[in-house]
């Protein structure tokens, strides 16, 4: 948590400290923050024992779980490239433009009619 605070800035929180409490009341606060954070930690046991209790063989489950794949970029992308049967299916790097591109520049066979789609029209 405090990686980046070296000697020299704690030196100086506690000189500070000491300007602005006084060396009479400096002690008497630095139990009560003692004890505060021991009330604390006692308190952040109990929930975790809590939780483990309510949850059981489920929370270690939930410690694995990797919450990156449900980013909704990579949730969507693996909606989309998952086939139900298969797994996932890999994209062939052909978008929808290259794929236009490409019906475009076929020849057309002039002896053979239009595709038409009842439905669309």
């Amino acid at each position: 948590m405090f990686d980046s605070i070296g000697w020299g800035e704690i030196i100086v929180l506690a000189l500070l400290a000491l300007f602005i409490f006084g060396p009479e009341r400096l002690p008497d606060l630095a139990k009560e923050a003692a004890a505060g954070l021991k009330k604390l930690r006692t308190a952040l046991t109990g929930v975790r024992a809590q939780v483990d209790e309510s949850l059981g063989d489920d929370f270690a489950g939930l410690r694995d779980l990797d919450l990156r794949q449900y980013h909704p970029r990579t949730f969507i992308k693996n909606q989309l490239l998952t086939d139900d049967e298969d797994g996932p299916r890999r994209p062939s790097g052909a978008t929808a433009a290259t794929t236009v591109a490409a019906a475009a520049a076929r020849a057309r066979n002039d002896s053979a009619p239009p595709p038409f789609d009842p439905d669309a029209t």
